[in-house]
């Protein structure tokens, strides 16, 4: 069996896709295969393919926001069945026998095994979702529900998953006061989220420009961080501060702690190419606050939020592109051009 894919050869060519036929990995009474109709570009894919993360194993098909139709499950596969539209995320397998896995952080494992760049236990070298089709463990296989759309739900699988799982962890909810910091395409989801799970939402941005888009995702506040002594009327206000910023430098942090209410935390999520500023351990004691990170979210999370979005009829803000134009919506997300997520449309099958 092969399928085919947009891949890179090159990071210092990093818009140079190239079709190649690749084999997926051997099909087991535990896996789900997918005919992929939909994949979302995410800012994980430009980390991977221009080098920012460290040098990617090449060639390489990127891409792990997936949707498509169920063509195959096998005989241990329970939630979903041939002709069903399914999903897989950022992560593609895990032990399964771990305490995280029992304790559904599976995606926590020590052996995590991400949907691209990475190598299955049997030595397959993972490929992503820009192609034909995936081979996945049921574990990493999401449900697709009948009101959300294959274009809505396959950037919910890393963007949305990313920024709900340390929603819900947090505490996300009625009565709470949830900062956004960056408005892409992950601090879109937050807003989107946040907003559904009852929390007043306040928005942080360098730039006044995208005011009006934040209020019709549904911020309460907007706040620009561009203006001197901007955390000033915020201090000690919020309970929870999600960071989906993708740039270190200049990155007001210390700014973004003292908002903090007691034992408020600060959750980033974006992971830009260079280190945090520095802080120092004074920075934490006037709140006692909480600077931590989050991973993707786990199997039990991606069905919450996807029921969620199916209940509250959740839509991202997306721009749909055949996947031969692959090029462009890689760039278009490294250049910040995009509001807020690129959908490819299945067009080699």
């Amino acid at each position: 069996m092969q399928y085919k894919g947009y891949a890179i050869k090159d990071t210092k060519k990093y818009t140079d896709f190239e079709v190649i036929d690749f084999k997926p990995k051997p099909f087991t009474e535990d896996d789900v295969e997918i005919a992929i109709t939909h994949c979302g570009v995410c800012g994980s894919d430009v980390h991977t393919i221009t080098g920012g993360w460290g040098p990617p194993e090449l060639p390489l098909i990127v891409g792990h926001e997936i949707v498509g139709k169920v063509t195959r499950v096998g005989a241990n596969v329970k939630d979903v069945k041939v002709g069903q539209r399914a999903g897989v995320g950022a992560q593609c397998f895990s032990c399964l026998k771990c305490r995280a896995c029992k304790d559904d952080n599976e995606n926590y494992c020590p052996d995590m095994v991400d949907t691209y760049n990475a190598k299955l236990p049997d030595g397959t070298k993972t490929q992503g979702g820009y192609s034909t089709g995936i081979i996945a463990h049921t574990q990493f296989v999401f449900p697709i529900p009948d009101e959300v759309e294959s274009k809505h739900a396959c950037s919910m699988l890393c963007a949305g998953l990313t920024v709900f799982s340390p929603l819900i962890r947090n505490g996300a909810g009625p009565g709470k006061k949830v900062g956004v910091v960056g408005l892409g395409g992950l601090g879109h989801y937050a807003v989107l989220f946040a907003k559904a799970l009852g929390a007043e939402v306040f928005v942080f941005s360098h730039s006044p420009s995208k005011e009006v888009d934040a209020k019709k995702l549904g911020a309460d506040h907007y706040i620009s961080t561009g203006k001197p002594d901007f955390a000033k009327s915020y201090a000690g206000a919020l309970d929870l501060i999600i960071s989906t910023r993708d740039v270190a430098k200049d990155m007001p942090l210390q700014d973004y702690l003292t908002m903090l209410y007691v034992h408020g935390s600060f959750i980033t999520v974006g992971i830009p190419d260079d280190p945090l500023p520095e802080l120092k351990s004074f920075d934490f004691l006037a709140n006692g606050c909480k600077l931590g990170g989050s991973h993707i979210g786990s199997k039990k999370e991606a069905l919450q939020m996807l029921d969620i979005a199916a209940k509250k009829g959740i839509k991202p803000w997306i721009e749909e592109l055949p996947m031969k134009d692959v090029a462009k919506a890689i760039q278009g997300v490294k250049d910040n051009k995009v509001r807020y997520r690129y959908v490819l449309t299945q067009d080699l099958a």
